[in-house]
Order: C-alpha cells, then sequence, then structure tokens
C-alpha cells in the first residue's frame, strides 16, 4: 500500500450520482468490485482505518489481491455508517437543520400597459392652479405646460384644500381675486401660509395679481410665497417661471435634498 498520484495501470471509477469527491477534481461512484477482475472488494480494518487519516485531496492505492491491479481509493469512498469493508461514494454533508427559500414573488397583478401608461403620469410634476375662468387663466396653464407641468383644476378653494391632503403638488397658482378681493382674509392662502414645513418646502408657491411686482422677492417673502407675478405679465409667464424656478432650486435644492435625505 502507498500513497501517490494516479499512474498507469491505476483506475478511477466516475460517480453517476453526482457527489462530489473529497478532491474536489473528479468524481467517485461506489466500489464493490475491482473494476479489472470483477471479483469481490473486502477492505481490512487497517485499509479503512488509512481512509479515515487521510488528509483532504490525498488518496491511497492499493492492489487487488485477486489479480494485484492498482486501485485509487480516497476517504470519501467510505461511508462510516456502512458495514465493515465497504467502500462507498461520499455523500452530501448536511450542516443542520435545512433552511426554506422564501417563495416567489407573485406576479398575478403585474400589468405591464397599466403600470407603463401610470409611471409616465406620476413622472411629471403637477400643478394646482386656483384661478378665475378668464383669458389670463389659460395663458397660465399653458405657460406651465410648455415648463413641462401637469396643470391641475378645482371650483373652489375648499376643493383644492381637500386634494392637498392626499395628491403631492409640484407647484401651486393662486390668484388673488380668487378668493374675494382679500388676499389674507382667503382661506386657502391661510392654509398654505400654516402648512407644515416637511410638506410647505417642496411646494412652489405662485401668486399671481394686480398688487404684485413681478419677481419681486421681499414681496414674495412677505406673503409666504416663492413668486409674484402681476396680471400685465402673464403673457411672459413661461420665461419668468425658467428664470425663478432654477434660482429657486439652486438656492433651497441642496437644503431640501438634506433635509429629505434626514427625514425631515
Amino acid at each position: 500500500m502507498e500513497s501517490q498520484p494516479d499512474r498507469l495501470n491505476t483506475y478511477r471509477l466516475i460517480n453517476l450520482s453526482g457527489y462530489p469527491s473529497t478532491t474536489g477534481k473528479e468524481k467517485i461512484a461506489m466500489i464493490t468490485d475491482c473494476p479489472h477482475c470483477r471479483k469481490k472488494l473486502k477492505l481490512s480494518p487497517k485499509i479503512e482505518d488509512s481512509l479515515r487519516l487521510l488528509i483532504l485531496g490525498k488518496s491511497i492505492r492499493i492492489n487487488c489481491p485477486q489479480c494485484g491491479s492498482a486501485i485509487l481509493l480516497d476517504a470519501g469512498m467510505l461511508t462510516p455508517e456502512g458495514p465493515q469493508g465497504t467502500v462507498t461514494s461520499p455523500r452530501p454533508q448536511t450542516t443542520g437543520q435545512q433552511l426554506t427559500p422564501p417563495a416567489p414573488p407573485d406576479l398575478s397583478g403585474l400589468d405591464t400597459s397599466s403600470f407603463e401608461a401610470k409611471g409616465v403620469v406620476e413622472d411629471v410634476p403637477k400643478a394646482l392652479i386656483l384661478m378665475p375662468e378668464s383669458p389670463d387663466f389659460r395663458l397660465v396653464t399653458e405657460a406651465m405646460e410648455a415648463i413641462g407641468y401637469q396643470p391641475s383644476f378645482v371650483h373652489s378653494a375648499e376643493e383644492a384644500m381637500e386634494k392637498m391632503q392626499f395628491a403631492t403638488y409640484a407647484a401651486v397658482i393662486l390668484h388673488s381675486h380668487y378668493e374675494g378681493d382679500s388676499l389674507e382674509n382667503g382661506p386657502f392662502h391661510q392654509f398654505m401660509r400654516a402648512m407644515n414645513m416637511n410638506k410647505r418646502r417642496y411646494i412652489f408657491y405662485m401668486l399671481i395679481g394686480p398688487e404684485f411686482h413681478t419677481l419681486y422677492d421681499l414681496q414674495a417673502l412677505a406673503c409666504s410665497a416663492n413668486l409674484v407675478v402681476n396680471d400685465q405679465n402673464l403673457a411672459q409667464l413661461a420665461l419668468i417661471l425658467r428664470k425663478a424656478i432654477p434660482q429657486y432650486e439652486s438656492m433651497f435644492g441642496a437644503i431640501m435634498q438634506e433635509m429629505n435625505t434626514l427625514g425631515r
């Protein structure tokens, strides 16, 4: 008996059961007969002990007692629970209780067409417009569409406040005469001023009216708005917004992103 690599006149049987060998290079099947003379093999206790003491990846060579041909053996070919003298293929190792993998996801509610259509709508920022029906109303609507917003309309301030409880708007436009002659006493304007900053900071609030000076930041600040526009300048509203919104984003965008990261 000697320990050395497989050479000429030796035999290695490939395992058809799929169990890996201890060498990691090939697979070994159960050997109960000599692969050369087909006579029954019976290993002595000494050979069994030698197999159990083998280092992983090593093998020993024995000679068939019947025909004298060389046969390679390794530790994985001897199972502890097998009968004495039986050389078997290695069995898969278990590491205790087997884990049950999670079930695959449920695809029953997947509808590609409706998903794509919904995604297109949600990707467009929405603008809530509160203005009396007039030519100026159409100018505002066209300007918001021109810069990529989806206009949304209401019939009353109460409806607007209800909508804002459930929908997200990137911009809100209010005409100072929408709720009467006084902006300060208007319910919707007070609603915007009292809004929690966790929500308010993400809304571009624009006021329109004859009393405002277009792009006057100090007046907008006094009214708790982001932009004020005079009625006379509504024909240029798209250009005004292309100037005002980037300024607003450059001033507050980094702050809002950081606050959003902090969960505030």
